[in-house]
């Protein structure tokens, strides 16, 4: 069966019929901003400053053979990251109005332009990043472009809403206990949230605002799980490998998945069957300890936020300030006890990955956020299933479930150990069908 060009690939081919294809692409893409319901997906839209963009980048990169990767790509960043002559806002008014004009960009929007990229804008993002839902009392609830009695899921809700809706082939996000995945996984769409070692530290964080230093990785939304190589490389540095073979994946049984509603445990079903069509061998795995991950994940998030945003709790809606004055209280010995604890959880992951090379999980177990209802109770249900990624530091992509037939937002991760992201990435891309 012959393979169809990607999106990336696709958009490269186009770019390269000539020299004035990249501003055509960005009035086609622009053209498609804000388009969902609630016009909300970005905070800051490039318009003028993407066009001027386009029309400098022949002269930037004048030899064709030598462009660089993401020549001409329109890529929306997550409005928790500075591009030099705006502000970052962290999804708050307060910030959007304190905080000073950046002077330089963060170090994800360079490696973007160094890149040849071309930014979209900075999109929505639950206030703080600090949720799952992407509801928002300062910037409005982000829905899908698609449905839009839907929510994006958050906390890179506009991230999301910028790939659906085609305003940008590519959005980087963050990751802390989900923020990647479940926007991804709900919106249809390919996701990748790094390993904590590829994009944390002082470097790589350079320009960001965190939301918990401990958890927060830098991650991509995209269409198609055949470009996840070439942009991880491109953005991260991380070189290509081919494809695993005689992979060993472990997944989470029935006792976990209490809690899912049927069209996801079918779309987790199919995954199974179609990663052992694959080659791979699967086999359940001891999840027990797994519940224990939301109680050492949201106090240490707490604590972590509180520091950051000390003295500002009352800017923020009622239920953030909540969390922030609760973990600005959680004592030191407590805290002392918590990291143990999550030393402990590393080690059990750890111990999983002798037997497996990847794990995987559905990424919420429900595939629709509904537009007005009460999420109190979906963000707990979702960090269940996404907070043991996030303490042990794991690679994680989002396999969308309509990749394989299922229902739309019944997106599953794959899961591999600490660093592995190269092997992950190309294990995920193989996935993609190739024909559509």
């Amino acid at each position: 069966m012959p393979t169809n060009p990607s999106p990336l690939q696709s958009l490269r081919d186009e770019l390269a019929s000539s020299a004035t294809a990249s501003s055509t692409t960005v009035f086609r893409f622009e053209a498609n901003a804000n388009s969902n319901a609630s016009h909300n997906t970005y905070i800051t839209l490039y318009e003028a400053e993407s066009l001027q963009r386009a029309e400098q980048l022949p002269h930037l990169f004048p030899d064709a053979q030598t462009r660089p990767p993401l020549y001409g790509v329109p890529i929306s960043i997550k409005d928790c990251f500075d591009v030099a002559g705006t502000v970052t806002s962290c999804g708050s008014r307060f910030y959007a109005q304190h905080n000073p004009v950046a002077t330089k960009n963060s170090w994800v929007a360079q490696r973007l332009l160094d890149a040849g990229a071309i930014l979209t804008g900075k999109t929505h993002l639950h206030q703080l990043a600090y949720g799952i839902t992407g509801e928002s009392a300062d910037y409005g609830d982000c829905v899908q472009p698609r449905d839009a009695t839907l929510l994006t899921g958050g906390s890179s809700s506009g991230a999301a809403a910028s790939v659906q809706e085609g305003s940008a082939l590519v959005a980087i996000g963050t990751d802390t206990g989900g923020s990647v995945r479940v926007p991804s996984a709900l919106c249809g769409l390919a996701g990748y949230r790094t390993s904590h070692g590829i994009s944390r530290g002082e470097e790589r964080w350079a320009g960001g605002y965190h939301l918990a230093q401990t958890f927060d990785t830098i991650g991509i939304l995209f269409r198609d799980l055949q470009d996840a190589p070439a942009l991880a490389n491109a953005i991260f540095d991380i070189t290509p490998v081919p494809p695993p073979t005689a992979i060993r994946i472990g997944y989470v049984s029935d006792v976990f998945l209490h809690d899912c509603e049927p069209e996801v445990l079918l779309a987790y079903e199919a995954w199974k069957q179609h990663l052992a069509e694959h080659g791979a061998k699967l086999a359940p795995f001891d999840t027990t300890f797994w519940s224990d991950s939301p109680a050492i994940y949201s106090p240490i998030v707490a604590s972590e936020a509180a520091v950051i945003h000390r003295g500002h709790f009352q800017q923020f809606e009622p239920v953030i300030a909540e969390r922030l004055a609760s973990g600005a209280t959680i004592p030191t010995a407590e805290l002392k006890n918590l990291h143990e604890r999550l030393q402990s959880f590393r080690l059990q992951v750890s111990a999983l990955f002798q037997q497996f090379d990847f794990l995987i999980a559905p990424c919420a177990p429900f595939s629709k956020l509904r537009v007005g209802h009460d999420h109190t109770a979906s963000r707990k249900a979702i960090l269940r299933y996404t907070t043991p990624a996030s303490l042990a530091g794991l690679p994680a992509v989002t396999l969308p479930g309509e990749y394989i037939g299922a229902a739309l937002g019944t997106g599953a991760q794959l899961l591999a150990a600490p660093i592995q992201d190269a092997s992950l990435l190309a294990f995920a891309s193989a996935l993609s069908p190739k024909q559509r």
